[in-house]
């Protein structure tokens, strides 16, 4: 706690009176001019009290053009339904260029923090392009940000807009800083990247840190191998952010499992505000009470490539193991995911309907959760969400991880699979013929479950975010691992 207070009470030390005075208004107060480069930001100029040495800190490409989709406003009055009981509010950021892991993650953290401080509202700030089918709770809502995708050539374009790649980040830009000034946030949590997406978040950090926000960086258990994300980081100048303007970096895991800050140039001091939080429990939502249509009446193994952009590899395996195995049993069920190619869908539904009733397949299902605490085992490439749901379930589970263009899914299960919490199938090492996978399915139904290879604190994460989040409000904060 003494590094946190310390690191807190100079940031907070280093704002300008009319900054500090800011926080201390009344709700319902108007607050002046904040201290953001959203109003007239000089084209490409360095943040305001950032080190600038190499302009890993600018921001983006252009900067906001002057009253660029934020003004000065009112500050937010306290109030939920109605203006009533909102004493503390929480912005999530998550760029969200390729598929559903960032946007689950956010919403677990803001669902959960809500549902125990009644007065607290939360708001993401997303780039997915399906975030509208999700189910949000009372006091969460969310912000769409313009999208984009990444090419197979690792370019970034626009998703739907047309509009230039530099246009379409500051056009994210304007609208992350116009929600920033008007909802105002007690609490940033930033998802994986610290600068946003292409440096989008640069202007909002500046103005959020000279506010006194608490701004907090929030990364899964495992980012990739260390050589090529030590190379990224320096890249995009993330441990300058770090040391800048964030209190605390939260991993979502824990230590024994992967370490994934080690060797990214990050400063003594920076090092000693990480914490481990554990995984995020996931709970299965009850409701619509009514269950899937994909749910068969028999018993079932689930297979799901979460968002589906990369798991046509996976649901081919398991087709195949059908296909090749009459008599293969449980039923499976297999949740494409919204970002499959739809041709490759289309080739997959084909297969599945000549399977004379054993397989069912569709494309999404926004609770996810409901079928996966339904089946008898789960089949599935391992990405950061989906092991927290098997952890939570406690689903004996098949992780057929994916190795390029990173290797997270690949170094998580193999730390799972050796402390006994999941088996893997890896190509290299198993083989990828039809009968591995075959073999595989067969075999969850005497496999351990997750609970039967205890950790210590592995599923604390929510519990502690928790304790964490807002410690000035009396809330205990304990040391992390």
């Amino acid at each position: 706690m003494t590094d946190q207070k310390t690191f807190a009470t100079a940031k907070r030390a280093s704002l300008s009176p009319p900054h500090a005075a800011a926080r201390d208004m009344a709700p319902g107060a108007t607050h002046g001019p904040t201290h953001s480069p959203a109003h007239g930001a000089t084209p490409g100029a360095a943040i305001p009290d950032a080190p600038p040495p190499d302009g890993a800190l600018d921001a983006p490409a252009g900067g906001l053009s002057n009253g660029a989709l934020a003004t000065s406003a009112p500050a937010p009055s306290a109030g939920g339904l109605g203006g009533a009981g909102i004493a503390r509010r929480a912005m999530l950021y998550s760029h969200d260029t390729f598929g559903l892991g960032h946007l689950r993650r956010s919403r677990t953290i803001a669902a959960s923090m809500t549902s125990r401080d009644p007065g607290l509202a939360a708001l993401i700030l997303t780039g997915s392009p399906i975030a509208g089918r999700f189910d949000f709770p009372d006091r969460v809502d969310h912000v769409r940000l313009p999208g984009v995708v990444k090419l197979a050539d690792g370019e970034y374009v626009s998703h739907n807009l047309g509009l230039p790649i530099d246009e379409t980040v500051r056009l994210r830009a304007g609208i992350i800083a116009a929600a920033d000034e008007g909802f105002r946030p007690d609490l940033l949590i930033v998802d994986k990247e610290a600068l946003g997406f292409r440096n989008e978040l640069a202007c909002t950090l500046a103005a959020a840190s000279a506010r006194g926000t608490r701004i907090v960086l929030g990364v899964r258990d495992v980012l990739d191998e260390r050589a090529p994300l030590a190379a990224e980081w320096a890249r995009k100048g993330h441990a300058k952010a770090i040391d800048h303007y964030f209190d605390e970096i939260w991993v979502y895991g824990l230590p024994q499992i992967h370490q994934p800050l080690i060797g990214l140039g990050l400063s003594e001091a920076a090092q000693r505000r990480v914490v481990y939080t554990g995984y995020l429990r996931r709970d299965t939502p009850d409701w619509p009470q009514e269950f899937s249509a994909a749910q068969p009446s028999e018993p079932f193994v689930l297979i799901t490539t979460g968002g589906g952009g990369d798991g046509a590899a996976l649901i081919d395996w398991t087709l195949r193991a059908y296909e090749a195995d009459r008599a293969l049993k449980p039923h499976g069920v297999i949740v494409y995911g919204p970002f499959l190619q739809p041709e490759k869908r289309a080739r997959f539904d084909r297969r599945a309907a000549a399977l004379a009733g054993r397989v069912t397949a569709i494309s999404f299902d926004p609770r996810l959760e409901r079928l996966q605490a339904e089946a008898v085992g789960i089949v599935a490439m391992g990405g950061y969400n989906t092991f927290c749901e098997i952890l939570s379930l406690d689903k004996p589970a098949v992780i057929a991880p994916r190795s390029r263009p990173r290797k997270e899914q690949l170094i998580r299960a193999e730390a799972a699979e050796r402390i006994g919490l999941i088996r893997m199938l890896h190509p290299p090492r198993d083989g990828a013929g039809a009968e591995v996978m075959a073999a595989a399915i067969r075999g969850l139904a005497d496999q351990p479950r997750p609970s039967e290879a205890p950790v210590a604190g592995l599923l604390d994460g929510l519990d502690f975010i928790a304790r964490r989040a807002f410690p000035e409000h009396g809330a205990a904060v304990s040391h992390g691992v």
